[in-house]
């Protein structure tokens, strides 16, 4: 008997990996949880049946995630991640020993643990003494919280279930208040290749666009995730994420990365015509 793993994508594709054992399936409060054993991806974790990361290709997530804000700000302190509960985007912020304070903020406390127990390769930085877990809804920690953070990291799942208000205007508002006046924010901003994945990237985007004066998007391929095709925001108070970014600063730090280097994150936000279309009528 073979066991597979599906994921609908539209309701003309699907995505599967097969399955060699669930090693792990569980219901908190805010949804269902399920670690897999896969031999082409390793171990993936899926919530309510999506999936969100594979041991395989993680890591281009969250390089992707974390590292262009932070070459892009010249000197940041303190950084805030808003869902990320499987712990890989913590994980590359620990790299930096510039940061003084990285605070996470999960809704759910049993993806934590359970990244912990079952995804070690990703959730292995969360006991760093910078860490600061808070489990708590990340729009009302947002609405108490004024001119904190140097980098704002909105590490949602989809615009649905727990993570809905994380796409609201409401909540970009208040994560510019959140930010020191050269404050950063990048978010997991969605696909442009399928419409309904469009729609939500378009609606992201007019949002953000109204909260910040600068407001970009940039790309990358996640084999993993609906056609490949990923993109996500930058958004700033003050610094363009590639003119004027001091390249030798970061490239000093010497960090052995696998996917981000300088040269890819200034390439990364050159964007298909037919994406620049889609961003160029909500920007408007």
């Amino acid at each position: 008997m073979e066991l597979w793993y599906t994921e609908k994508h539209t309701e003309n594709v699907n995505f599967s990996i097969k399955v060699d054992k669930q090693i792990y399936s569980g219901s908190s409060e805010f949804q269902r949880i399920d670690i897999f054993e896969t031999r082409e991806f390793g171990r993936i974790m899926t919530l309510d049946g999506y999936l969100m990361l594979t041991e395989k290709d993680e890591f281009i997530y969250h390089e992707m995630i974390t590292h262009v804000a932070m070459c892009v700000h010249p000197n940041p302190k303190r950084v805030l991640v808003i869902g990320g509960g499987d712990g890989g985007t913590v994980r590359e912020l620990t790299k930096y020993d510039c940061l003084e304070r990285i605070d996470l903020v999960e809704i759910d406390e049993e993806v934590v643990e359970v990244s912990k127990k079952y995804l070690p390769q990703t959730a292995c930085k969360l006991d760093d003494p910078r860490v600061h877990c808070y489990f708590e809804d990340g729009l009302k920690y947002i609405r108490r919280v004024d001119d904190e953070y140097d980098i704002i990291i909105v590490d949602s799942t989809d615009p649905f279930g727990p993570g809905e208000g994380l796409f609201t205007r409401e909540f970009y508002g208040n994560c510019n208040k959140a930010l020191h006046e050269d404050g950063i924010m990048v978010n997991q901003h969605e696909s442009p290749f399928y419409d309904g994945d469009a729609e939500a990237m378009q609606r992201a985007h007019k949002r953000i666009c109204k909260s910040f004066p600068i407001s970009k998007v940039y790309q990358v391929h996640i084999p993993t995730y609906p056609s490949g095709h990923w993109l996500f925001g930058f958004a700033s108070k003050k610094y363009h994420p590639v003119k004027g970014v001091d390249w030798d600063r970061w490239n000093a730090l010497g960090l052995k990365l696998r996917y981000y280097n300088p040269a890819l994150h200034a390439g990364s936000f050159a964007l298909p015509n037919y994406v620049e279309e889609m961003l160029r009528d909500v920007e408007s």
